[in-house]
């Protein structure tokens, strides 16, 4: 799939400085990152804390969004 080339439809410079930085990064970092939320969330659950159990649960799924748009920008690249 080929980069974007129409003008109207460039990255800002922050966007892609961000991109750039996050490339460098795993992308089994995030998986990890996600199950450690869920663990962290079971061991809360267990001790009977739901409510900061709920707080690390909710962490998974933007830890593993997080993941896939890592994946996207080392495949496709930005602008």
């Amino acid at each position: 799939m080929a980069n974007n080339q129409n003008p109207q439809h460039k990255e800002g410079k922050i966007a892609k400085s961000i991109e750039e930085q996050t490339a460098k990064l795993p992308s089994d970092l995030f998986l990890w990152a996600s199950l450690g939320s869920m663990a962290l969330s079971l061991t809360a659950q267990i001790a009977g804390k739901k409510h900061t159990s709920l707080f690390f649960g909710q962490w998974a799924a933007p830890f593993l969004i997080l993941g896939l748009y890592n994946k996207l920008v080392k495949l496709q690249g930005h602008d």
